[in-house]
């Protein structure tokens, strides 16, 4: 318990006197002699999110939760869709920002205020995607698998273990030396400065992004209803005046706002973030990854190199095709927006994504023949530093 002036396993680099002050703010800050790394997978819906957190999850030592933010926002804003407008999007930031920091302490009580219904005693079958979660799917929180079984399909996990007991799934958390939580739900990297300045926290963030080309496409085949106008849109040629074009300008705006943001280096996410290109870990998943845990300073298993090389190289079963699945040919799979968006969508896209396109490195698309030709490559080579 504090005070314990050791910067390393209680604070930041602070000096004493800093870390004095913090202990008289923080009373009951626990000493943390293992420092655990905590990371966020900062994303968007359709941009790969789901692959990068199993390069987590597959890992024994690290506790990974999928989208818990969800039950935030189904709870303060039911209606949320994704082009809302930006003020309305962050009612929930700060209630997100708590959970997360609860969650980072492995305090999953915290969740109970927002799942529904409410848990009994401390269980629930009610968490979004518990599936997901390797963790929440093995001893000590459901005895339905053994340690030697490997990959564990999200659905024999939710047909085979009980309701979710969340002090078990506490006690699991506290044992592993972790934690990694993947979120669609914070817009930009700016909106966790608090929890990355937090002294009690050892949190670093993974951004990926995606070509908003990609994303679109992705999208419109996954979300039918909602990008209903974009499906009308190329299949006939002709923009409906209705459209509503914030469904593709939000996705680029937060994307150059976060961006610039861990471009401009600003002292408080030196060490503490890292950019990362899905087609940059779609090209070459064992090498990108290596670079991500070696920026995590996490020791890369074999479990995880085995998940790579059996999730990235394609698959024709039908259950390889779900909309939420991570097995597919990665490499294929980055570029496959070029064969399903009319060129009209994708210059209409290039004009208003332009200085978001030319931050990452994607290339300009100038005619429906070029668009086609997959041999021509639309990603500049280009390499993202982390901010050490």
């Amino acid at each position: 318990m504090c005070p314990v002036p050791n910067p390393l396993n209680c604070g930041l680099g602070q000096d004493v006197e800093t870390f004095d002050r913090m202990c008289d703010e923080y009373p009951y800050f626990n000493y943390n002699s293992s420092r655990k790394t905590h990371i966020l997978i900062l994303a968007t819906t359709r941009s790969g999110s789901s692959f990068v957190g199993q390069l987590f999850n597959q890992h024994s030592d690290v506790f990974y939760l999928f989208e818990p933010l969800y039950h935030v926002q189904t709870t303060l804003i039911p209606h949320l869709s994704p082009s809302r407008y930006a003020v309305e999007r962050r009612v929930m930031l700060g209630a997100s920002r708590d959970l997360l920091r609860s969650l980072y302490n492995c305090d999953l009580y915290f969740l109970e205020s927002y799942i529904k219904p409410q848990p009994a005693n401390h269980t629930t079958d009610k968490l979004f995607r518990r599936g997901a979660s390797k963790a929440l799917c093995c001893m000590p929180v459901c005895d339905a698998f053994s340690p030697s079984d490997g990959n564990i399909e999200e659905g024999d996990c939710v047909r085979k273990c009980a309701s979710l007991n969340l002090t078990l799934a506490t006690e699991s958390c506290r044992e592993r030396r972790h934690m990694a939580i993947k979120t669609v739900r914070i817009p930009e990297v700016n909106d966790l400065k608090a929890l990355i300045e937090d002294p009690r926290l050892n949190l670093k963030v993974i951004q990926l992004v995606r070509d908003p080309r990609g994303i679109l496409s992705s999208r419109i085949e996954t979300f039918r209803d909602t990008y209903r106008l974009w499906r009308i849109w190329r299949a006939t040629g002709r923009k409906p005046y209705n459209l509503d074009l914030t469904q593709l300008t939000t996705v680029c705006d937060d994307f150059l706002n976060s961006v610039s943001t861990g471009f401009s280096r600003p002292p408080w996410l030196r060490g503490r973030y890292m950019l990362v290109r899905y087609e940059d870990l779609a090209r070459n998943p064992l090498q990108k990854t290596k670079e991500i845990y070696e920026f995590l300073g996490l020791s890369l298993e074999k479990n995880v190199v085995d998940w790579i090389h059996n999730n990235t190289r394609g698959n024709n079963d039908v259950s390889a095709k779900h909309k939420y699945g991570t097995l597919r040919d990665s490499a294929a799979n980055a570029e496959s927006w070029r064969l399903k968006l009319s060129h009209d969508i994708v210059d209409y896209t290039q004009t208003v994504c332009q200085h978001i396109l030319d931050e990452l490195g994607y290339k300009a698309v100038n005619s429906p023949e070029a668009l086609k030709n997959m041999s021509l490559s639309l990603i500049e080579d280009k390499t993202f530093i982390p901010f050490l």
